[in-house]
């Protein structure tokens, strides 16, 4: 892994270079004009972990950059500030470090940091050691918090000590309408919170008029898409495996007002398994799936995309919206899907600036 680096002056180069590379990987499937979103040149990140180095009494960040050529050699890089990462991040960077460096219960066995932050400005830092948490730490660790106006998490093997809340409340303001998150610990969420938006807002206008049917959702998260896609359908439907996730995804529903949604905890496949009239028992039945009609399907799936048994069940659907973070897997997923559906809508978000990474959004309607 390579550290990215972060030149704003050339943020509009690499960005057409990523236009460029998905508009002729997708070439063959003749999709509509590519729509790009790009991301603040600087500071996008929300939320980011580092290694905490200990040389003598010096203490820094650490990251590790990895050797292509050389996979088992690894470059410690120093990181006295990180510009990928948000401006509170890169507030709390050096306080957190003064605060801990002559404090012994703070800083001994600590060897990595985590920051969660907000547009708005909330912050969680985690804190994790090699060695059992005591009062004392909790003690030093609470005149920390005060300190940083953060709140701090300690973690250790078989440990987690929770000063004051496990969570941020992120709010995103999208088409004139603020949606709020419970993001927790430790747990996924978009890193990037303006390209949130604008893939929030994308998947909102893909999927307007449809409020006579029905919305299934799998991979579901913390109910991203789902808190702000519930208005466009009758009622929806989503599916996601964390038990974390899926407790956010409910908190979520509630503090926005949500009250046509529900999330099942289950993995896509159990879920495809009910739809083809497995009744899986207690959580398939409280799904009522004979009272859905589903026009539209929206999944965003991990890096290793759908395997050829879901994309057949997805082609099921009039609408699929696909969401992915790994063009590759897109490509290969596309070309079955292709054989019934069309693309209509097709978007680059650049989450990632400065590495290869890109996610993509894609609207593919029913073939007549």
């Amino acid at each position: 892994m390579a550290v990215p680096v972060v030149d704003p002056s050339r943020y509009a180069e690499q960005l057409a270079a990523k236009r460029e590379r998905i508009t002729t990987q997708f070439a063959r499937f003749s999709p509509p004009e590519l729509e790009v979103y790009p991301s603040p040149p600087s500071h996008y990140r929300q939320r980011c972990e580092f290694r905490i180095w200990h040389e003598g009494d010096d203490l820094y960040y650490a990251m590790f950059e990895v050797d292509p050529e050389a996979p088992n050699d690894k470059r410690i890089i120093r990181l006295d500030d990180f510009p990928v990462a948000s401006r509170r991040i890169n507030d709390l960077m050096p306080r957190l470090l003064d605060a801990i460096r002559d404090n012994p219960h703070l800083r001994r066995r600590l060897f990595q940091v985590e920051f969660l932050t907000t547009l708005s400005g909330e912050a969680l830092i985690t804190l994790i050691y090699h060695r059992q948490l005591d009062e004392a730490w909790q003690a030093e660790a609470q005149l920390l918090q005060r300190q940083l106006d953060a709140s701090i998490i300690g973690r250790a093997r078989k440990q987690r000590l929770i000063l004051e809340r496990d969570h941020v409340w992120e709010r995103l303001e999208v088409d004139g309408r603020t949606f709020v998150y419970q993001q927790v610990e430790n747990s996924f969420t978009q890193p990037n919170a303006e390209i949130s938006r604008a893939m929030l807002s994308w998947a909102r206008d893909v999927t307007r008029d449809s409020q006579a049917a029905d919305l299934v959702e799998l991979y579901c998260g913390n109910g991203n898409f789902t808190v702000a896609l519930a208005e466009n359908f009758r009622r929806v439907l989503a599916t996601e495996i964390s038990r974390t996730s899926v407790a956010s995804a409910n908190v979520n529903l509630e503090a926005n007002g949500v009250n046509n949604a529900h999330v099942a905890r289950m993995s896509a496949e159990e879920f495809s398994a009910a739809l083809k009239g497995d009744k899986g028992g207690r959580r398939v039945a409280e799904m009522s799936l004979d009272d859905y009609d589903f026009s539209t399907v929206l999944v965003d799936p991990p890096r290793a995309g759908l395997d050829a048994a879901s994309c057949e069940q997805l082609s099921g659907y009039r609408r699929i919206v696909y969401i992915s973070c790994n063009p590759d897997t897109l490509e290969e997923n596309l070309a079955q899907l292709g054989t019934t559906h069309e693309i209509r809508r097709f978007a680059l978000f650049d989450q990632f600036p400065y590495t290869h990474h890109c996610e993509c959004g894609v609207l593919l309607e029913r073939r007549e």
